[in-house]
């Protein structure tokens, strides 16, 4: 009954909507979710199913001890979320479209119902994804279209565990619950940067927290590459957007042409300056296996989920990593004036330092 009340409280909000563009969007995005969850079986009985493949039964009992491990380690919500399972009939869930002009760093904003206004639109359908990325490619946008393996409806619903999950390494999963699960503790509206930071940085200690508990050495230093990789790869881009920022700045001196030259030969330098630290790591990195083609979308999408995340995680050490005095205080911060959040985020990030 919970959940036909959910499905019904998201019909109900679709009701005021006008245009076709904006129904056949959400009409797509309700059937999608919807079509989802209907797949959907208990864990129990997929793993009772002697035709169940062996190692997909083994992946399973990872995920219910990884459920068991946020609710009990980690404090969180996890309410009736991973309880079932999909098998999904391609490797991503759905794709998101990342739009930004082409002399800014601030991307194209979409705005929903309830949840506000986000950097990104997601789709259950590629083709669609595509025809709206064209639109925007058409106003002159960089744009960027990136498979997503899992998403979060915010506690609204019962969100399965599918294919997605567990396809991935055991640590990757388990952190990928983590992250899902994070976005049930605090959502800020219009506020990506903070929502995804917070959400990684809840990954990134709790996978630490999971791996120490399985003595899982091995997987443990693997997370601390991925890790160190992923850090690199901001200061990188934190680097190459100072100098794009900088370069925006100029639209009034400088023509299109210049303006075009210089940025190209930014993102160039950013694409080299990646491959050759991604020859240290065994794993791809954040954008992939070199060489990549970068673009505004690329890292205005990067700097938003990993923005603040040192912040947090120095903020989980000020709490003596209880977690539940720390989502307290991510809360307490939340409710700030976002100038305010950010310049405390800030120094939050000034603090952190990495214990590799």
């Amino acid at each position: 009954m919970r959940q036909l009340s959910q499905i019904y409280l998201l019909l109900l909000l679709l009701t005021g909507l006008q245009g076709c563009t904006t129904i056949g969007y959400y009409g797509q995005a309700v059937g999608g979710h919807l079509s989802l969850m209907m797949r959907g079986e208990p864990l129990q009985s997929v793993a009772a199913d002697p035709q169940t493949d062996p190692e997909l039964k083994r992946k399973l009992a990872v995920a219910r001890s990884a459920r068991s491990f946020a609710l009990e380690t980690l404090k969180l919500p996890v309410g009736n979320a991973f309880t079932k399972y999909v098998e999904l009939d391609r490797p991503w869930v759905v794709v998101n479209l990342v739009a930004v002009p082409e002399f800014e760093l601030a991307p194209h904003h979409w705005c929903y119902p309830v949840v506000g206004c986000q950097a990104y639109r997601g789709y259950f359908n590629l083709e669609r994804a595509r025809k709206e990325q064209a639109r925007f490619n058409d106003r002159g946008y960089d744009t960027l279209i990136g498979a997503v393996t899992a998403y979060s409806t915010l506690g609204w619903f019962n969100d399965p565990l599918h294919t997605g999950f567990t396809d991935l390494s055991d640590d990757r999963m388990v952190a990928l619950m983590f992250h899902e699960l994070a976005h049930r503790v605090i959502y800020i509206k219009e506020d990506t940067a903070f929502n995804e930071s917070f959400a990684t940085a809840v990954e990134l200690e709790g996978l630490r927290l999971w791996l120490e508990r399985e003595n899982s050495t091995r997987g443990f230093e693997q997370a601390l590459r991925r890790l160190d990789h992923r850090n690199r790869t901001l200061d990188l881009v934190n680097h190459s957007s100072a100098q794009l920022k900088a370069l925006y700045r100029q639209q009034d001196t400088l023509d299109t042409n210049t303006l075009r030259h210089q940025k190209t030969l930014i993102l160039d330098e950013l694409a080299q300056h990646y491959a050759t630290l991604s020859e240290d790591y065994p794993e791809p990195g954040p954008f992939g296996t070199p060489p990549v083609q970068l673009n505004n979308a690329n890292v205005a999408l990067f700097q938003q989920y990993n923005q603040h995340v040192p912040a947090f995680r120095q903020l989980l050490r000020d709490n003596n990593e209880d977690f539940a005095r720390f989502y307290e205080a991510v809360e307490a911060l939340s409710r700030r004036e976002r100038a305010e959040r950010e310049q405390q985020l800030t120094a939050l990030s000034q603090r952190f330092v990495e214990h590799l």
